[in-house]
């Protein structure tokens, strides 16, 4: 089964409406594949995604960089599943290691929030990764495998879930996972999906990587077989994002 090829922006905390406006005018004049190789999913600040929206090319999408776990209501500060929805955006990205890590979000609020968001329409990058202590201690699948089971202990349907693999200590650090690396959590993620799901989600599942992807490094990741794509960072507000949606075609070709 052929997963496409799916390429995440996140602007993080990042722009002015001017800033903004001169990246949208580079993705708008951008020759990139078509969405039959690649899907485009851009996720600006809260502030910027009806502008986003509005001026965006429509073969790209728009996704929010969190929502609230459970409807609207007396939430200070929170967006709900349903705001996106009644703006017209389509994807949210849940469970990102700085949202974990900073406001201490547990494995079990992100897989509520993944539950809720996809229960009012929503589609989900949802994250996953562990931190370099983590990885030293040898435990990074134990750590993967338990962010995943809270989610997957909440859905029946993979459908609209992207998973993100994060590895924390290279998110933004301009540290890479190798590769190979990365195709080895990339395949035991899969490996678990199948043993704990079902075959059928563990081959549909697209699972991209995120963690300092750039345009030197992002053919390499895209060619290999457990890669379906990336969430970028900070490439994500330059140009280079552009070359990093084409790494697209090494998938077409392999």
């Amino acid at each position: 089964m052929s997963r496409r090829f799916f390429v995440g922006g996140n602007w993080k905390c990042n722009g002015t409406t001017e800033e903004v406006r001169k990246l949208l005018t580079t993705l708008n004049e951008a020759e990139v594949p078509s969405e039959e190789d690649v899907e485009v999913v851009v996720s600006p600040p809260f502030v910027f995604l009806t502008l986003v929206k509005n001026l965006l090319r429509t073969d790209f999408h728009v996704a929010a960089q969190n929502c609230w776990v459970r409807k609207g209501g007396a939430f200070t500060g929170e967006i709900s599943a349903d705001m996106l929805v009644n703006l017209g955006i389509n994807w949210v990205i849940l469970g990102h290691s700085e949202r974990r890590a900073l406001l201490n979000e547990t494995n079990d609020f992100v897989a509520d929030k993944v539950s809720y968001a996809l229960s009012q329409g929503l589609k989900v990058i949802a994250c996953v990764g562990e931190t370099l202590e983590q990885r030293e201690a040898g435990s990074t699948m134990e750590v993967v495998a338990a962010q995943t089971k809270a989610i997957a202990d909440l859905i029946m349907n993979w459908d609209n879930v992207v998973v993100a693999y994060e590895p924390v200590w290279a998110i933004g650090t301009g540290k890479v996972a190798t590769p190979d690396q990365a195709q080895e959590v990339h395949f035991e993620l899969r490996k678990w999906l199948k043993e704990n799901v079902s075959a059928e989600v563990a081959e549909s599942t697209r699972i991209i990587y995120g963690g300092s992807v750039n345009a030197a490094n992002c053919k390499e990741l895209a060619a290999k077989p457990d890669v379906d794509g990336f969430l970028v960072g900070g490439a994500s507000l330059k140009p280079e994002f552009v070359e990093i949606i084409k790494a697209a075609t090494v998938k077409k070709g392999a």
